[in-house]
């Protein structure tokens, strides 16, 4: 805006010093108005048939737009690609190794795969706390394979391993459902609740009901399962007849089964911890700890089993919390459906899932992200929209011209719904962003309208009627047109190329606003002068009364 009040004017009046004197027009402009010239007429002395017109397209548009898909990202067409492959808790490495081993030969079989990687486990100080039986695998397609059919043949080959919980994603994908949830999920219904028994029935329960959603596909219930550990349980009567406090037994034992870190050797830029352990034997045997001997302030050595019960208990592998409360996690992924949809369907699963008292389940994830978006997104366009209002009002200084040039603003939607819906069918974040840059481009064509009627009116005299109109609408279409077609044709080879690596949010986007701009276009030229000449009224007449 700064540029076109300043700089273009300037440039201007250097460039062109007589271009008034010189210009012409293109040769195309006087077909253009002669075709509009005969049809623009027989629209304007129709102008209820005219309101009718947009009323059903406004109505069709609007039942259009319910039944489009709703999504937050789109499906990224990255060549790299990362798998999880998690078998259940307690698996060792080597079963790990042996299983990631065959799934390489098979996955470097598939032609385009480029190459193969994977981790198990966690490095000492990594940033994921897991386990050996958790693995993840990396492979990366050539970029001139057909990528469609290279994807499926992934899958394929991955889903061949029943037992293991496994996806396929890309880094994009899982990096952000990462960010929003914390888990690799699209989706994700955390489970909350203070039993840890009941907990465990409840995310199973919850797992079981989305498995009959169909397009759910990757359901993962958060492995939680009781594994064998040892369990000291102090005596304390016991303790305190030989003299000894609970921290001394503790103390005892810890340092027999995680160790006790005791000092340091410098081995020359490295730095290794010295640690008093039990030996493997020992950390292993129970009657062997129960004859730990503990030394008593006396000097006297009382075994461990005289003052403390050890034995074999069953605890969780991992436990889970969240504010405070202990959680579960049941994740899937959606395929063949839009999300909006399958998250519509696992809601009402949901519901019907009985929740014992104390617990509850939340559905978290890309579409939760989502709609917190569109509530931050409509509740921001409803200021703006009053903005424009204002505004408007500011320039006009009449009710009906406000809200006439404001009725334009949906002239683009008809045609940014068609296309959306003649498309993927889904309204993805691309798609939202075409949705509200298409809004600028058909009220700027529609106000610029309005205000050239009022400058033949209010500077050049020309009564308002039926000449004024048509002859505004005439002198318009050139501009209009130019605004339209220098906007679309920047957008068509975005929309011609497809569904592209890289275009994922630009081709929903364009194909978005081109579809809004063939209808803001055509509205603007036909139907909008129509509305004009029937309740514009004298726009200086208006001005007069306001």
């Amino acid at each position: 805006m700064v540029v076109a009040l300043t700089i273009t004017p300037a440039l201007a009046l250097i460039l062109l010093p007589g271009a008034a004197a010189k210009h012409r027009e293109s040769p195309l402009a006087p077909l253009l108005r002669r075709a509009y010239g005969r049809v623009l007429p027989a629209v304007v002395d129709r102008p209820r048939a005219a309101a009718v017109f947009l009323a059903v397209s406004f109505l069709v548009a609007g039942v259009a737009g319910t039944r489009l898909g709703e999504g937050f990202l789109p499906e990224f067409q990255e060549t790299d690609f990362l798998m999880h492959w998690v078998g259940k808790p307690g698996t060792s490495l080597d079963a790990m190794r042996r299983t990631t081993a065959r799934a390489s030969r098979e996955l470097r079989s598939i032609p385009g795969v480029r190459n193969f990687g994977s981790h198990i486990g966690r490095a000492e100080v990594a940033d994921e706390v897991v386990g050996p039986n958790f693995t993840e695998l990396w492979i990366s397609l050539d970029p001139t394979v057909d990528y469609a059919p290279a994807v499926a043949r992934i899958r394929a080959t991955v889903d061949g391993y029943p037992g293991l919980y496994r996806d396929v994603q890309t880094y994009l994908q899982e990096r952000v459902k990462e960010v929003l949830t914390g888990t690799s999920g699209a989706v994700v219904v955390r489970t909350f609740g203070p039993d840890l028994a009941t907990l465990r029935a409840t995310a199973a329960d919850v797992g079981r009901a989305l498995g009959e959603v169909p397009g759910v596909v990757d359901l993962k219930v958060e492995p939680q399962v009781l594994v064998p550990q040892i369990e000291v349980r102090l005596r304390p009567e016991a303790a305190r007849r030989f003299g000894l406090t609970p921290g001394e037994v503790r103390r005892a034992a810890a340092t027999l089964l995680q160790g006790t870190r005791v000092g340091e050797v410098y081995r020359s830029p490295q730095v290794v911890d010295v640690v008093v352990w039990g030996v493997p034997a020992v950390r292993t045997d129970l009657a062997a700890l129960r004859r730990l001997p503990i030394e008593t302030a006396s000097g006297a050595l009382v075994a461990l089993g005289d003052v403390a019960d050890v034995e074999i208990a069953s605890s969780p592998n991992v436990i889970q919390r969240e504010g405070a409360s202990r959680r579960i996690d049941v994740t899937c992924n959606v395929r063949g459906r839009d999300l909006g949809a399958a998250v519509r369907d696992i809601r009402a699963r949901l519901a019907a899932v009985r929740m014992p008292p104390g617990h509850h389940a939340e559905v978290l994830g890309e579409f939760a992200a989502r709609e917190q978006a569109r509530t931050r997104l409509l509740a921001l366009g409803a200021l703006s929209l009053l903005g424009i209002l204002a505004i408007l009002y500011a320039d006009f200084r009449s009710v009906r011209l406000t809200l006439l040039a404001f009725a334009t603003l949906p002239f683009a939607l008809v045609g940014a719904v068609a296309a959306a819906f003649l498309g993927d069918g889904v309204l993805s974040l691309g798609s939202l962003v075409g949705f509200v840059t298409v809004l600028g481009i058909a009220a700027r064509n529609g106000i610029m309208l309005v205000s050239h009627y009022r400058h033949l009116e209010a500077e050049e005299g020309v009564p308002f009627g039926r000449e004024l109109v048509v002859r505004g609408a005439m002198e318009r279409l050139a501009p209009i047109l130019m605004t339209a077609l220098a906007t679309g044709l920047a957008l068509v080879p975005l929309a011609v190329a497809g569904n592209r690596p890289g275009h994922e949010i630009e081709h929903p986007m364009a194909v978005v606003i081109l579809g809004g701009l063939v209808t803001s276009t055509l509205l603007n030229l036909f139907v909008m002068p129509s509305l004009y000449l029937w309740l514009g009224g004298s726009s200086l007449a208006a001005e007069d009364e306001t």
